[in-house]
């Protein structure tokens, strides 16, 4: 039952804040208007409905009364214009056996249910041929009595003036609130996009506004990406020193080591030397995720023909597209240098562990999608979520014989993910029968 009301709400909180304020004001309304409709306008139409069946049959007793037919038309223009209807007899004519009404038409109905009532004769109801004048026929011993009945006579005047000014009034309070809603909505739209900018690492200006509550959740806010942006300063600004103070002794061990004499022993030394230099870059890529860069505006398929480009230089084989139902290429918002690093990983990861790689762009109105396919032996879906986490080898799964890695690759394309408000998924390719790693952010 819940569910099924929530799911006629409206979604934003303007829209529900309106449904709550305006759901009373038109229900009084309806309320009020029955009330009036049933109460007021029906009883009064009911009076005068009466009124004039009364003086119908005044004028049926006249016909009927008459000598003769001409005596009766005699009487019946008389009678006429004091009681403000037209009157005419035809001789030896019967009622026909419909009415012409209409289903809305409620001061008519109401009209020609008195008249039935009160007229115990055959009688024929036109409520519809003419726009001002109800048409009423009744049977008489000397033939068909013929009414034209004006509408001002068979309804109460103006009853339409209340229900306007209801209208009216409703209309000009839904205006009001539309406005008023507007202005108190509009800071917490504001704090929500300065969330979500600084979620996908973009700094917009922001300045707490609005009702007591939503002041004291922007300065709540703003706090807190001050504390944010501190921490992210202070992680980078260790990581620098982290990297100088590793790779400077590693540069010195490199440069014993060339200065050696040519040795089985000495090239193992070197090769353990660019392995050590290859992990730490991979620590500090993924400590570093994409702190210190800010959000520019960017060529999404660029980004993936320079890490292709990067991977090609390194012998591996390398198609990049673009999807069938993508986009053609735009600027996007995002972190280009994070973003390079995640493809450069995706890619190189899909070469060391397979022969051919693909590499395709999906771009949408809402989302930007890079996938990496291989041939490779790709993952278990029962170990697709370890894969993900850092540090992880899973050797036995995909390819010892290209060498592992330190485990951080998918880690960070997965953490530079998030950091955009995006996410990083792995599923099976169905066109290489490998691994497929889609990245997707948010536009």
């Amino acid at each position: 039952m819940a569910r099924a009301y929530k799911k006629y709400l409206p979604r934003s909180l303007f829209g529900r804040a309106l449904v709550i304020l305006l759901a009373p004001i038109v229900l009084l309304q309806l309320v009020v208007a029955g009330l009036f409709i049933q109460n007021h306008y029906a009883g009064v139409t009911q009076q005068m409905a009466g009124s004039v069946a009364l003086e119908l049959i005044y004028a049926v007793n006249a016909v009927e009364t008459a000598e003769t037919v001409e005596d009766a038309r005699i009487r019946l223009e008389n009678i006429a214009r004091p009681l403000g209807m037209t009157l005419a007899l035809d001789a030896g004519a019967a009622v026909p056996p419909d009415n012409a009404q209409l289903f809305y038409d409620v001061s008519g109905n109401a009209l020609a249910d008195r008249l039935r009532a009160d007229i115990a004769r055959p009688m024929s109801i036109d409520l519809v041929r003419y726009n001002r004048d109800v048409e009423v026929k009744i049977q008489t011993e000397k033939g068909v009595l013929r009414a034209l009945i004006p509408r001002k006579r068979t309804i109460a005047s103006n009853p339409h003036i209340l229900l306007v000014w209801m209208v009216a009034t409703a209309f000009l309070l839904a205006v009001v609130a539309v406005l008023f809603l507007r202005n108190q909505v509009r800071p917490i739209r504001s704090l929500a996009n300065a969330a979500e900018a600084f979620g996908r690492g973009r700094v917009v200006p922001f300045r707490p506004a609005g009702a007591e509550e939503v002041r004291r959740a922007g300065a709540a806010f703003l706090d807190m990406r001050r504390r944010v942006e501190r921490a992210m300063e202070q992680r980078t600004n260790m990581l620098y020193g982290v990297s100088h103070d590793l790779r400077t002794p590693l540069t010195r061990m490199r440069l014993a080591v060339e200065m050696l004499d040519p040795s089985p022993d000495r090239d193992d030394l070197a090769r353990d030397i660019v392995e050590m230099e290859r992990m730490l870059s991979a620590f500090l890529d993924f400590a570093r995720g994409g702190a210190g860069e800010s959000a520019v505006e960017a060529d999404p398929l660029a980004l993936l023909e320079t890490a292709a480009a990067d991977a090609r230089r390194a012998g591996a084989e390398v198609a990049v597209s673009l999807t069938e139902d993508s986009r053609a290429p735009e600027p996007v918002t995002l972190r280009p240098g994070a973003i390079g690093r995640a493809l450069g990983n995706l890619i190189a990861n899909a070469a060391r562990y397979g022969d051919r790689v693909e590499a395709r762009l999906r771009l949408g109105r809402m989302f930007v999608e890079w996938s990496v396919e291989d041939d490779g032996p790709g993952i278990p879906e029962e170990m697709r979520d370890t894969a993900l986490r850092p540090f992880a080898r899973l050797d036995e799964s995909r390819n010892q014989n290209e060498g592992g890695g330190v485990g951080l690759g998918l880690a960070i394309a997965l953490d530079i993910a998030r950091a955009h408000g995006g996410a990083l998924t792995l599923e099976s390719s169905e066109t290489l029968g490998g691994l497929r790693v889609v990245l997707r952010i948010p536009r």
